[in-house]
C-alpha cells in the first residue's frame, strides 16, 4: 500500500532538523547520493542544506511518492560521559 502525499508530508515534517542521506535519480542510470539536513517544510516542497555543496536544494513530496528521491535517516551519535 503506497503512502499518500499528506502522510509523506507529515513524516518529513517530523524529521525537520535531522541529518539524512538522500538518493536521487538524475536520468539514464545516473544516481546522486549525498547527505543533508532537512531545514524547512512547505505545503508542496521541503528543503535540505547540503554541507558538501554549501547549498540549499529542494524536493517535492511527489518525488518521494514516485521514488525519484529516497531519504534515509542518519544515526545520531550520542556521546556518553
Amino acid at each position: 500500500m503506497a503512502a499518500c502525499l499528506s502522510e509523506i508530508r507529515k513524516k518529513v515534517a517530523l524529521y525537520k532538523g535531522a541529518r539524512i542521506k538522500y538518493r536521487t535519480s538524475k536520468g539514464r542510470r545516473k544516481v546522486e547520493e549525498n547527505q543533508g539536513v532537512i531545514i524547512e517544510t512547505y505545503p508542496n516542497i521541503f528543503t535540505l542544506w547540503v554541507e558538501s555543496q554549501k547549498s540549499r536544494i529542494s524536493f517535492s513530496y511527489a518525488e518521494l511518492l514516485t521514488r525519484e528521491v529516497e531519504l534515509e535517516l542518519m544515526p545520531v551519535n550520542k556521546k556518553s560521559g
